[in-house]
């Protein structure tokens, strides 16, 4: 099992209204890798948002020793060779930690960019460009002449084939052409917060398209998750949430995704439809699953709610439809990553788990003495 915990602003109790947000800075921001790193999570996903994800990453690595580094990119807002030898780079200096999410967005936030392709022709666009990127990252010298992109002679300096590993892609995408572009060209196939019975038919779906290539993919999701040491306390932690949800928040987020060409956005927001009812539990879309985090905040709005048995259980449950890659993250993403690292995490067969510490009380540190010797009296 791979488990990634969140890095990206906003952050803070309640981020979707301003007192209950908390400054991002790359004081915190190294806060929440060296969390991370200790705790032992896989890695984190550096998502696209306020900050760049390229310089922020790089910023971050000389704090960690172990947790990978998940970065989202558009394809073709950067250029298929510079993106190579941005990520042959990275992946020299970190030891070969650097995975690389492919992320196709929505035409709204791609318009500011410039990038005015529809829904399917970004799909296009996309299987261009990373048949152009594993080229590279083959150590192939490139010469296209494509529909979007043309190369002259491309090829990395650095020898990404051999002694630097080419870093995984990993992809989210819920229409026939994502799904056929991830079947071509990723490792991971990611989705947004559904139920395991929809996972179950989306990995089955996924599949048969990846076989129709030869190929074999794992398979992960982006969810909340919201734990304490009871089901009780956790739906209480859910209730403190959804009593911040306030009709200006929601409408504002709702704006937001309004007339959205994501798939997945539409899945997600089909799941609530932008309305609050007056019991938090009607949003509880399959046991433990609830759906009220999507009516304030965009992307993957569903968490998982309960006790540590609990979330291990619904784990579980992803597992058993094929899923075994958990992007995770709580509101604030500091305290709740040690609140899942502490209470859960230690207890999950975690690809690469932190190094072996030892719990001190006070009985321990009053029942020795100063040369390490249990104490006499």
């Amino acid at each position: 099992m791979n488990v990634l915990w969140y890095m990206c602003a906003p952050d803070g109790a309640y981020p979707w209204k301003a007192e209950g947000s908390r400054t991002i800075d790359y004081g915190y921001y190294k806060q929440l890798a060296q969390a991370y790193d200790h705790l032992g999570f896989t890695g984190a996903l550096f998502a696209t948002g306020a900050h760049d994800v390229w310089p922020l990453a790089g910023a971050l690595l000389p704090y960690t020793e172990r947790m990978k580094f998940l970065i989202a990119f558009h394809p073709g807002l950067v250029a298929p060779t510079l993106l190579a030898k941005m990520a042959a780079t990275f992946q020299e200096f970190s030891n070969g930690r650097l995975m690389l999410n492919v992320v196709s967005g929505d035409a709204k936030m791609l318009g500011a960019y410039g990038m005015m392709l529809p829904h399917d022709e970004r799909y296009v666009m996309a299987d261009e460009y990373l048949s152009i990127w594993h080229r590279l990252m083959a150590g192939e010298s490139v010469t296209h002449k494509g529909r979007y992109f043309q190369t002259e002679g491309a090829k990395l300096a650095l020898p990404a084939g051999s002694a630097i590993k080419p870093p995984p892609l990993w992809f989210g995408g819920s229409s026939d052409s994502a799904i056929e572009v991830a079947a071509k060209h990723v490792e991971t196939y990611l989705s947004w917060g559904e139920t395991p019975e929809q996972m179950g038919d989306k990995v089955a779906k996924v599949k048969l398209r990846a076989e129709a290539h030869g190929r074999s993919l794992n398979y992960g999701i982006r969810l909340y998750v919201i734990v304490r040491p009871t089901d009780e306390k956790a739906w209480e932690a859910a209730a403190d949430l959804y009593d911040q949800m306030d009709d200006v928040a929601i409408a504002a987020n709702q704006r937001f995704v309004f007339n959205t060409d994501s798939v997945g956005q539409q899945r997600m927001s089909a799941m609530h439809g932008g309305i609050k009812p007056d019991n938090l539990r009607d949003l509880e879309i399959s046991p433990n699953l609830w759906a009220g985090i999507g009516l304030v905040r965009p992307g993957p709005g569903t968490a998982i709610v309960g006790s540590p048995d609990t979330v291990i259980r619904t784990l579980e449950a992803y597992q058993k439809v094929g899923v075994d890659t958990f992007i995770l993250s709580g509101m604030p993403l500091l305290e709740e990553a040690y609140r899942f690292g502490e209470l859960v995490l230690p207890r999950l067969p975690v690809e690469r788990s932190a190094p072996e510490r030892k719990h001190f009380t006070w009985s321990t540190l009053f029942d020795r003495d100063l040369g390490g010797k249990p104490a006499h009296g």
